[in-house]
């Protein structure tokens, strides 16, 4: 895989670049995006080599959308009208039902392989990318049996050679799933912000109070709204799920506050402190 070109040069597909062109000798990289400021930027980082358009993926061996997801599908579909029979193409997008089904029947539905690598952070744009973004971070593969098994070993073999642990699910699993661990933490994030926001008008205090338990837990809230208000639209149904259920403990919480029942509190606290054991091998 030595012609790559990388549609969104952003965090994730920079990122993406940069890993690329280190596990890959000699490899050209051809960057696409809607945003000339953006191109010109991951030129100038060394990011990509050129910079390109759609027309550059019919010499590609291997394409990337890292787009939001609701671009994704339309060009994902004009990518696939495009491409050589040698060429894979991987999306990078957070949700993977709505994908998956826009291409059930297209002609080269075989040389698509719907991947989502956990490994966001709240920054965007070129300047953003980072090379080793992707180690050791869970990449989830998703309907693996419609991918050509020829293509599909080598972006595997290169997803490992990144450091990748590789998880394969369906794609209605993985948007069940994400709704929980991921789309339900930018919410809650997002929300948090906007309860301080609206109760302390005095940008100071926020600025001079706020420790590292509100910095870190509102730290999603810096994520770009074009990029999470598609995500939450795709995956409405599993995202309302998750928030009702959310919502019904924060109240059960303040009712217990309310009732003084401050044993309860304690007990819901060190209950939920297992979470500990789950997530002590995430780096």
């Amino acid at each position: 895989m030595k012609n790559i070109s990388i549609i969104g040069v952003g965090l994730i597909g920079g990122s993406f670049a940069l890993d690329l062109k280190d596990n890959i000798p000699g490899a050209s990289v051809s960057g696409i995006d809607q945003n000339v400021t953006h191109l010109n930027e991951a030129l100038n980082l060394g990011i990509i080599d050129i910079a390109g358009d759609l027309e550059s993926v019919r010499s590609a061996d291997l394409v990337v959308l890292a787009l939001p997801v609701n671009s994704a599908i339309n060009v994902l579909i004009q990518v696939l009208d495009l491409i050589p029979a040698k060429a894979i193409v991987i999306d990078m997008g957070s949700t993977k039902k709505a994908i998956c089904e826009s291409v059930a029947t297209h002609p080269n539905r075989a040389n698509f392989l719907a991947t989502h690598p956990i490994a966001g952070t709240e920054f965007s744009g070129p300047s953003a990318a980072v090379k080793g973004l992707f180690k050791n971070k869970t990449n989830i593969i998703c309907e693996l049996d419609r991918t050509s098994k020829v293509l599909s070993t080598k972006i595997i073999a290169l997803f490992n050679k990144m450091g990748m642990r590789i998880r394969k699910m369906t794609a209605i699993d993985h948007d069940k799933h994400i709704a929980y661990v991921s789309h339900l933490s930018h919410i809650s994030s997002f929300m948090l912000g906007k309860t301080v926001i609206d109760k302390e008008k005095n940008e100071s205090d926020i600025f001079d109070m706020a420790g590292s338990g509100f910095e870190s837990t509102v730290r999603l809230a810096k994520s770009s709204p074009a990029m999470w208000t598609p995500i939450f639209e795709q995956n409405k149904e599993n995202v309302i799920e998750t928030l009702t259920e959310y919502i019904h403990n924060l109240n059960q919480f303040k009712t217990y506050m309310e009732n003084d029942n401050f044993d309860a509190v304690f007990s819901e606290m060190k209950n939920t402190n297992y979470i500990k054991q789950i997530l002590k091998g995430i780096t």
